[in-house]
C-alpha cells in the first residue's frame, strides 16, 4: 500500500478474479470485524468472473437472459453485471467516525470515480434520478460507465462501485442494467482508451485522500 491512504485503511488489490459469492462472504466478515473494532477499514479492488447480482430493488422482469449465475447481493439497487474487464471497488468504512450520512458517502464515492476518470481524459457526471456514473458514448448518446451500489450495516459500509475498463459489453444485454432501459452502457475501451487494472488502481489510490477529505467535509467531520 502506498502512503496516499491513511495507515488505518487497508488497500487490497487483486490481480486474479474473485468469485462473487466468495467476495460477499469476505465482505460480510470484514464488516463485522470493523464494527467490533477488530479490523481496519478496507478498500478492495478486484474483478469477478461473469455474474449478475440482484440488489434489494431488483424486479424479475428486468432479468432478460440469466446466462450467468444470479446472486442476491444484499446491496441497494437493482440488477448489475460484473465480469472480467470491469474493475470493482469495495469500500468498507466506519461511518460511526466518518459521519453517519449514507447520502454523503454515496456522493463522495461518485466524486471519487468521476475525478479518477478525469485523470484518463474522460468527462463523466452524476445524472438526476439515475444512479451511477455517466459519460458521452462514441455515438454522442449518454451512457453508463460506472455503477454504484452500497449497503450499510452497523454503520459500516459494504459494496461500492464498478467501472467499465474493458468488459464484454454484450454481457449487459442479459439484464436491464440498474433498471434503466433507455440508456446504454459503455467502457473506457469503447471510448478508445486503454487502461490496465493496475493503472486504474494506482490512479484511484492517488485520488483517495480527496475522497476521504470530501467525505469528511460533506458530513461535517473534523479530520
Amino acid at each position: 500500500m502506498s502512503g496516499n491512504i491513511p495507515i488505518d485503511i487497508e488497500w487490497r488489490r487483486e490481480s486474479g478474479q474473485v468469485p462473487y459469492r466468495e467476495a460477499l462472504t469476505q465482505m460480510e466478515a470484514r464488516n463485522r470485524a470493523i464494527a467490533a473494532g477488530e479490523a481496519r477499514e478496507l478498500v478492495w479492488s478486484l474483478e469477478h468472473p461473469p455474474v449478475y447480482t440482484a440488489g434489494t430493488s431488483a424486479a424479475p422482469a428486468e432479468m432478460l437472459d440469466p446466462r450467468f449465475e444470479v446472486v442476491e447481493a444484499g446491496r441497494g439497487g437493482r440488477y448489475t453485471y460484473h465480469g472480467p474487464g470491469q474493475r470493482i471497488g469495495y469500500v468498507l468504512l466506519d461511518l460511526n467516525r466518518r459521519g453517519k450520512d449514507v447520502r454523503c458517502f454515496v456522493h463522495a464515492i461518485e466524486g471519487w470515480v468521476i475525478d479518477t476518470l478525469a485523470d484518463f481524459g474522460v468527462e463523466s457526471w452524476r445524472a438526476e434520478g439515475r444512479i451511477g456514473i455517466w459519460t458521452r458514448d462514441i455515438d454522442g448518446s449518454e451512457a453508463k460507465i460506472g455503477a454504484i451500489g452500497v449497503r450499510v450495516r452497523r454503520w459500516v459500509t459494504m459494496h461500492g462501485f464498478a467501472v467499465n475498463l474493458a468488459p464484454d459489453l454484450s454481457h449487459f444485454a442479459g439484464i436491464v442494467p440498474c433498471g434503466i432501459a433507455e440508456y446504454g452502457v459503455t467502457s473506457l475501451e469503447r471510448l478508445g482508451i486503454a487502461v490496465a487494472p493496475d493503472e486504474w488502481d494506482r490512479a484511484l489510490e492517488a485520488r483517495a485522500p480527496g475522497f476521504l477529505d470530501g467525505l469528511a467535509r460533506a458530513c461535517g467531520v473534523k479530520r
